[in-house]
């Protein structure tokens, strides 16, 4: 008898320890963790956010724009421009053409590497001005003196559904890259209402005095 109930004591035990290995809440198994979080359950600390590379910049003042360009890149800075510092929106398209005559921000100051740097060039043939010519402001209610100023940056002053007509002030020549070209005369006279009437310039060469 003593051996039967035995029997019986063991196999109810391991119907117990197997309804447990089923269960696993039974068993006293934790739920997985939420992804992000910590075993506590609290969320994990984020990362902290890389600091921002911050470089001195070199002065370019008086190099080619090509190499200006190459040696701010190579101090760490890649967002690079330039602009015609005499202010006759001209491109520079060939970067080895030009000279840097102002640079900004200036050059010795310690910024991050992300920072815009914008070049003022002229023509390596050309003098650099003693502060970069601004381009023409947008046209307004009246017209403005443009008297000396680049063809290409007066035209771009005037919004793009103008009337304007631009002859050659010197000779009969054809006025084709308008970049090269300056202001000598204009119709209507500076200060006149501009009511949408058509607009016309005479001009020079560059290089040339106006008559």
């Amino acid at each position: 008898m003593r051996t039967h109930h035995t029997a019986v004591v063991v196999i109810a035990t391991a119907a117990v320890l197997t309804l447990a290995a089923c269960d696993p809440q039974a068993a006293g198994s934790a739920k997985p963790a939420a992804p992000g979080a910590t075993d506590s359950g609290a969320p994990a600390p984020s990362s902290p956010k890389p600091a921002a590379k911050t470089a001195t910049l070199p002065n370019m003042v008086g190099k080619g724009l090509q190499t200006a360009q190459d040696e701010a890149q190579a101090a760490g800075f890649f967002v690079l421009k330039s602009h015609d510092a005499l202010g006759r929106d001209r491109l520079q398209a060939l970067d080895r053409n030009w000279k840097v005559c102002s640079q900004t921000p200036a050059p010795g100051a310690s910024i991050g590497t992300g920072t815009s740097v914008d070049f003022g060039a002229v023509k390596l043939e050309e003098a650099c001005p003693a502060d970069d010519a601004p381009a023409p402001k947008p046209v307004g209610g009246t017209m403005p003196n443009f008297a000396g100023q680049g063809m290409k940056a007066v035209r771009s002053a005037f919004p793009t559904n103008a009337s304007i007509t631009v002859k050659d002030a010197v000779q009969s020549r054809m006025v084709l890259q308008e970049s090269n070209w300056k202001v000598c005369g204009q119709d209507p006279k500076p200060g006149t209402a501009l009511t949408g009437q058509p607009v016309s310039f005479t001009v020079a060469k560059t290089e040339e005095t106006c008559p």
